[in-house]
């Protein structure tokens, strides 16, 4: 009996794959997208989990503190250099279309009385960023849902408007919830369901030659059928994978889009903040068609 233990044991240990091959590029991005099923994982992920304690809060994995005593040279960095803070766990709301129709709407959920409105004329242009407290609809001083912060697209000539309203995953349902009943906006009928990408034919070649020659398998499932991983992670910490992500409404023609994880956001604090941006973008030539 323990002779037949000890071959068993070393058949099972036999398919456990080296590190070498665990660390293969393939095999990684399988593991990788299996890890992020429950909470999705920002771009900057792998950076701050080697540096970070991490913590899974509103369907994210996030950073919450150093692993070392870096405090000193984050202060330093904000009064004498650049200190960059990823954001992008807050969700994008983006709302289009006519300007008077979309100023007339917002107006229900805020109040002059709390500060700037959507109707600033500074924020109106699409210079500069605003924060707004929002309420229930007509329901000031009371119900309040939270503070966002807002930018309008800068005007193209045509009477359709473009807003961003970034809002924290807590209370995106709720905002979200609430923009669709003022604008009446209702989920479309036919909802487009992307199918996984499947690995390249390059890289399923390359997985091919490997296995003929006996040094690399390719992962499998419980069925024991060739998994094929999966390259992009379809939908956010906040919105299911197969969930609508844009309503439109009939009668005014708004729609209202989820841009959650579709478009990154970054804080950078410090003096030497705008140098680092002018010499990190380039300003693209201008096309006349």
């Amino acid at each position: 009996n323990q002779a037949e233990k000890a071959v068993h044991q070393k058949k099972e240990q036999s398919k456990t794959k080296c590190r070498k091959a665990r660390r293969r590029h393939i095999n990684l991005v399988a593991e990788f997208n299996r890890r992020q099923r429950k909470n999705i994982w920002l771009e900057t992920h792998i950076w701050h989990a080697k540096r970070f304690h991490m913590v899974k809060k509103w369907g994210y994995c996030l950073g919450n503190s150093p692993t070392e005593k870096c405090y000193r040279a984050c202060y330093r960095a904000m009064t004498k250099h650049c200190l960059l803070q990823d954001l992008s766990y807050y969700c994008c709301l983006e709302l289009t279309g006519k300007e008077n129709e979309l100023l007339k709407q917002l107006a229900r959920i805020c109040s002059i009385d709390t500060g700037l409105t959507f109707e600033e004329a500074c924020c109106l242009s699409g210079r500069f960023e605003g924060s707004v407290s929002l309420y229930r609809a007509d329901r000031y001083p009371e119900d309040m849902l939270g503070t966002v912060t807002f930018i309008w697209k800068p005007r193209d000539g045509s009477e359709n408007r473009q807003l961003w309203l970034w809002v924290h995953p807590a209370l995106k349902q709720d905002i979200l919830r609430e923009l669709k009943a003022i604008f009446q906006c209702s989920e479309p009928e036919a909802v487009y369901i992307p199918e996984p990408v499947a690995a390249s034919i390059q890289e399923e070649n390359q997985v091919d030659v490997a296995v003929s020659l006996g040094k690399k398998r390719k992962k499998e499932d419980k069925d024991g059928e060739k998994a094929v991983p999966v390259k992009k992670i379809i939908g956010d910490g906040t919105r299911e994978p197969f969930q609508s992500y844009s309503w439109i409404s009939q009668a005014t023609g708004i729609v209202i889009s989820d841009r959650s994880m579709e478009i990154l956001r970054y804080r950078l604090i410090g003096p030497l903040s705008h140098s680092v941006l002018t010499e990190t973008l380039k300003a693209a030539s201008l096309q006349t068609v």
